[in-house]
Order: structure tokens, then C-alpha cells, then sequence
């Protein structure tokens, strides 16, 4: 046989057998799905070297929805977050079709003693209690804004986003649209109401750990 063929089926023979292999949510578009009830098993991509599971629960106007998402990223960290109207739990392996089970409802998390503060549409002085693996305190503004602007954007909403997260992932946040800060103090997040869009910047924080 000839040495380039020779060589260059091995060369499969060796990727094919290196990639990972995990499951992911059957969708029409985006990364998470109602349910993922419907699931397959995908190779991933050259570079990623994790499989994710992830629930999400966001809460608006009395309504909750949860959302459940799997798949392939190149950097996963385990962990969750709370900034209110908005809760996740992000599970992550490196072995093949690891990702078998959903990531646990984010509301079933049981408080570990440590408080931050929070926003809603009123203050950012509210106080929630951390649960599971949130040893940090989260802030993230829009990078343009100044901290003495008003608190609220024309529809009401507060423009920063506060909360209680995983530290190791919110060590791993970096945005060129928010300031994002991170600590490990008890409240330590501050209780000012420096200020875009909260929804905008919970849906941006979100983005950012579930695909990167």
C-alpha cells in the first residue's frame, strides 16, 4: 500500500477514534430545548473536549418556563447561577456520551449559607441566599454606562444584573458589551444601584457560559 495512504488512514483511524462523542437536544434552532426529550448522540467538532448538560429556569410576569439543553463545548465549567428571574445549572464531562442525564432543576439546590445581592425591577438592594455550588457574587453592567446614570431603562427594567454563581465560572466570564465582576465575600456584590437591559444582560451572561 502506498505510505501516504498508509498514513493518512491512520490518521483517521486515530481522530476517529479521539472525538468526542456526546449527546444533544433533536431542535429546529438554538442551543436549549422545552424539554430534550428527543435526543441523539453527535461527534463533536475538533477542539471540543466537553459534553454539557444545562437547565434553565427563567421566571417573568408570574411565569416560569425551564428549558433543558446538551451538547459539545470546548469550555465548560460546572457550576450555576441565580440572578433572580433567572437560575441555571451547568453540567460538564470529558468522556464519551457522558451527558446521559439533564443537569438538576436549579430550584431543587439546597441553600449553602451564603448571600448576595440582587436586582429586580425596583432596587438593587434585595438579598437572595445561594444554593449548591455558588460560592461567588456576580455584577455585570454595560460596559458604556456610568455608575451614577439612572437605575432604570425607559421601560422600567434595571440595567445591572446581580447575583450568586459558581465562582469558577464566573472567573471564566469575559465580555467586551458588559463589566462583569466577580467575588467571594458574604454580600460582598454591593448593594448600589449602579446601571441596557436586564433582560438583555441575563440573556448575554447566559450565552456566554453555555457556549464558550
Amino acid at each position: 500500500m502506498d505510505l501516504q495512504i498508509s498514513v493518512f488512514l491512520l490518521f483517521v483511524l486515530f481522530t476517529a477514534g479521539n472525538s468526542l462523542s456526546c449527546y444533544e437536544c433533536s431542535r429546529g434552532s438554538g442551543p436549549m430545548d422545552v424539554s430534550c426529550s428527543d435526543q441523539e448522540v453527535n461527534t463533536c467538532p475538533t477542539g471540543f473536549s466537553k459534553c454539557m448538560s444545562a437547565t434553565v429556569v427563567h421566571q417573568v410576569g408570574g411565569i416560569t418556563t425551564m428549558s433543558r439543553g446538551k451538547g459539545c463545548f470546548a469550555n465548560c465549567h460546572s457550576g450555576s447561577q441565580n440572578v433572580g428571574f433567572l437560575r441555571n445549572v451547568i453540567e460538564c464531562c470529558d468522556t464519551d456520551r457522558c451527558n446521559t442525564q439533564y443537569a438538576p432543576d436549579p430550584r431543587t439546590m439546597v441553600p449553602n449559607g451564603k448571600k448576595c445581592y440582587y436586582c429586580d425591577e425596583k432596587s438593587c438592594s434585595n438579598i437572595m441566599s445561594c444554593s449548591g455550588s455558588e460560592d461567588g457574587c456576580i455584577t455585570a453592567r454595560p460596559r458604556n454606562l456610568k455608575e451614577k446614570e439612572d437605575s432604570k431603562n425607559s421601560r422600567g427594567q434595571p440595567r445591572v444584573v446581580k447575583g450568586c454563581i459558581s465562582k469558577e465560572i464566573c472567573d471564566s466570564m469575559v465580555s467586551s458589551a458588559e463589566v462583569i465582576s466577580c467575588c467571594s465575600g458574604n454580600l460582598c456584590n454591593g448593594a448600589q444601584s449602579i446601571t441596557q437591559s436586564f433582560l438583555f444582560l441575563c440573556c448575554s451572561l447566559l450565552s456566554f457560559t453555555l457556549l464558550h
